[in-house]
């Protein structure tokens, strides 16, 4: 029968401090967390530094074609609006396509260094009847 009594196994003795490479282990996940840290701000760092490149590098000279007309069987009339950085001159590329989507047409027009905006109207020669045209893109001068 049960007398009421429990027994408990003994205790173990606590092993002594420092002992089995206890501090040395709780060390090295240290040194592992901060170095974790230091290549996390690294890598955000890099990421920050590159978009804030590629955002700035963008926008020297931006282009838009609002609209064009196409005006006969060898011209369009085209619409070129360009956002730039002041004095700086540069180039837009501008195709023509026809209905099979072959290209009829492609010039580069000049844009001039004075002013941060520059619109224009300019006329686009085609070998054939024009039915889109489209802006390539623009680039500022070396």
């Amino acid at each position: 029968m049960d007398s009421g009594r429990t027994t408990t196994a003994p205790a173990a003795p606590a092993a002594p401090q420092g002992r089995y490479g206890r501090s040395s282990d709780q060390e090295a996940d240290r040194r592992l967390r901060t170095a974790g840290l230091v290549c996390g701000v690294l890598g955000l760092a890099l990421v920050g530094w590159l978009g804030y490149s590629y955002v700035s590098k963008g926008s020297e000279m931006n282009g838009l074609l609002p609209g064009f007309q196409v005006v006969s069987e060898s011209e369009v009339k085209v619409q070129l609006s360009v956002h730039k950085s002041e004095g700086k001159a540069g180039v837009c590329t501008v195709r023509a396509q026809a209905e099979d989507g072959g290209v009829v047409g492609l010039h580069d027009f000049q844009v001039p260094a004075a002013g941060s905006t520059w619109d224009e109207v300019v006329t686009l020669r085609t070998t054939a009847r024009a039915t889109a045209a489209e802006l390539l893109g623009c680039t500022p001068a070396k």
